[in-house]
């Protein structure tokens, strides 16, 4: 072969090879009969272990649905839990497949430490928690205020971006975990508690007199969370960001847990094609053709998954707010399946 010749194969193997290595993650899952699944330590209505170890919450489920699309079986998951500190260097390392933690997408987290964000499964923004009796309905009114917040996380720079933009002054208490931050809210050690709305929702539940803390309305932040997966793995992205659509289609085209089964007999395209009984998507994906029906019948379509989880249906109660369907007046919006 001549050295043009064998240049090229040598090229030719390279874009194979890399390839192979970017398609590794699913079949790796597929071997070893388990999805290692990224989760937080703990988080009331997102991700909560229970005393006889079951794990349950709106990123829990997402996982489950996951592993449903994947093996029909939504039991094949097992739970990591992680710390905001901790999140990233675990699934940059392997030790998860897929990181379902509460994490808000920005371009220093795909770029600077080469993840890839599935889409947004939440809106959310960053809020404060104070003492009712501190007596203020906004937060311009926390001048001098002592602030918890947990460390190595947006909601701080958020924080310090805040309080500059608006030239008013805070003292920062800074803590590890967010339980050590919502703990010493609780003992006063400072008057103000930060972080996502939804996280101050479920916190608040938490404290020894919930009913003497406010959620203020102030939103002072844009917090798309989403599942994030390594970036040099576009075939297994492909996977979960799809499932993540998937549940948002199934919604709107009235899909549900209860009545998965049926779509299989339903004569209309785009159902058809939920259901894999057209268009070989599945195969696209290197799963089965019923992967979407699958993943519903795991754990619910996204109303399913939000209701059940942070809705009517839960303790929190969260309305669904920018996270209703686009066609009901939210942002929620997903690329059709076909």
């Amino acid at each position: 072969m001549s050295r043009l010749g064998q240049a090229i194969a040598v090229a030719v193997a390279a874009v194979l090879g890399a390839g192979a290595a970017s398609a590794g993650t699913l079949e790796q899952v597929k071997q070893r009969g388990q999805l290692l699944c990224g989760v937080s330590e703990g988080l009331p209505g997102f991700s909560e272990q229970k005393p006889d170890g079951q794990w349950s919450g709106f990123d829990v489920d997402f996982c489950r649905a996951v592993a449903g699309a994947i093996f029909d079986d939504r039991t094949k998951v097992s739970f990591v839990p992680l710390s905001a500190a901790n999140r990233f260097e675990a699934l940059k390392a392997g030790r998860v497949d897929l990181l379902s933690r509460n994490s808000t997408w920005t371009l220093e987290r795909e770029a600077g430490l080469g993840l890839t964000f599935a889409g947004i499964t939440y809106h959310d923004g960053q809020g404060f928690l104070v003492p009712r009796n501190l007596n203020v309905t906004s937060a311009l009114e926390l001048d001098k205020a002592k602030v918890c917040v947990q460390a190595g996380t947006t909601t701080q720079l958020n924080l310090a971006d805040f309080f500059r933009a608006n030239s008013i002054t805070y003292e920062e208490r800074l803590f590890q975990s967010g339980a050590d931050a919502l703990r010493a809210f609780d003992r006063g050690e400072c008057n103000v508690l930060t972080r996502d709305q939804s996280a101050l929702f479920a916190e608040r539940l938490s404290l020894s007199r919930p009913a003497d803390a406010i959620v203020l309305p102030d939103v002072i932040s844009k917090e798309p969370l989403g599942p994030a997966t390594r970036a040099d793995d576009v075939p297994w992205s492909n996977v979960v960001k799809w499932v993540n659509f998937a549940l948002v289609n199934a919604e709107e085209l009235g899909i549900t847990s209860a009545n998965a089964a049926d779509a299989k007999s339903s004569a209309k395209p785009d159902v058809r094609r939920f259901a894999g009984l057209e268009g070989g998507f599945g195969e696209l994906l290197g799963l089965g053709s019923g992967w979407a029906l699958q993943a519903v019948q795991a754990s619910g379509n996204y109303a399913e998954l939000f209701e059940r989880n942070l809705g009517s249906e839960s303790k929190l109660g969260i309305p669904r707010g920018l996270n209703q369907l686009w066609s009901m007046g939210g942002i929620l919006y997903a690329p059709p399946l076909r």
